[in-house]
């Protein structure tokens, strides 16, 4: 049986309306949603490949930490946790400014604020970029 689910590609903050493709639980196509107000049925080339990377062998699931020079799974707390141990680390070993974030076109505007209000107010830099490559 074939499903079409409605949603909102997850490429970029613009928000264009798509078409996901289900048959038997499984991805199988990317089309415009034609009345979407954002796109109005048109779709970049990475829309139109959305599909593709849900079901790839090669997407990670969960977190990982390089440990004696092997990368292994670790719970989503452990990783926060050495993540900020070793921010705060170079933070006061350095000074805020030896740490830098980059952003994701991916992500919404509310979520680069946020992202920019975390650099600023909790490492205390303004070096914040973002790869808008869309």
């Amino acid at each position: 049986m074939i499903n079409y689910i409605p949603t909102i590609c997850p490429y970029c903050g613009t928000g264009c309306g798509i078409l996901l493709e289900e048959i038997d639980g499984t991805l199988t196509d990317t089309m415009p949603l034609k009345t979407s107000p954002v796109n109005h049925g048109a779709l970049c080339i990475k829309g139109w490949n959305t599909h593709e990377f849900v079901h790839s062998e090669k997407r990670l699931r969960q977190p990982m930490i390089r440990k004696n020079g092997n990368l292994q799974e670790v719970s989503w707390e452990e990783a926060i946790d050495f993540t900020a141990e070793n921010l705060g680390k170079i933070k006061d070993q350095h000074g805020p400014d030896a740490l830098a974030l980059l952003s994701c076109a991916r992500a919404t505007n509310e979520e680069n604020f946020l992202f920019m209000k975390f650099a600023r107010s909790v490492i205390g830099t303004n070096n914040v970029d973002h790869c808008a490559r869309v």
